[in-house]
């Protein structure tokens, strides 16, 4: 008798795609101190820049604080902390296969050029592009919203820092 393959740590749902990082890809890739500067744009509204870092990590999770700065990098907010599980931030990139595409991409973006994949997901208001470095395990290096043809909110990485 055949053992059962193992699953799949990369797929978290059969009916989404699988992820592009496992929750321990993501650990591994997180230490205390790696720090995003991410550029937030808006329609209609002026850029800032959110700077994520995370504090405290341990096998279960991080400890991320976030504040927001205007693209000078004066601080316009006071830290805030929240508490994510590895395997809460493996699912925020499960996206379900019947509204998403799932393609290979290079990007070129102020933090550098990389190798992503990017999921294309379409929603019935809005399509949302999510491109997520090979080399760097964690978030979205760059996402966006498009409505009615127009890009209206988009988030790019411009630092990372280890």
């Amino acid at each position: 008798m055949t053992a059962a393959p193992a699953p799949d740590p990369h797929q978290l749902s059969r009916d989404d795609w699988p992820t592009p990082f496992t929750a321990d890809e993501i650990r591994d890739g997180c230490p205390p101190g790696r720090t995003l500067r991410l550029r937030i744009e808006r329609a209609g509204e002026d850029p800032v820049v959110r700077v994520s870092r995370y504090v405290e990590t341990d096998a279960n999770g991080a400890v991320q604080e976030s504040w927001m700065e205007d693209p000078d990098g004066r601080r316009l907010s006071d830290p805030e902390r929240e508490r994510s599980t590895w395997l809460e931030l493996q699912e925020h990139a499960s996206f379900p296969r019947a509204s998403t595409e799932r393609t290979e991409e290079e990007l070129e973006i102020p933090a550098g050029r990389f190798a992503c994949m990017r999921y294309t997901r379409t929603d019935p208001d809005a399509v949302w592009r999510f491109w997520f470095a090979r080399a760097l395990p964690g978030q979205p290096v760059r996402y966006e919203r498009e409505a009615a043809g127009e890009i209206v909110f988009s988030v790019t990485l411009i630092e990372n820092t280890a």
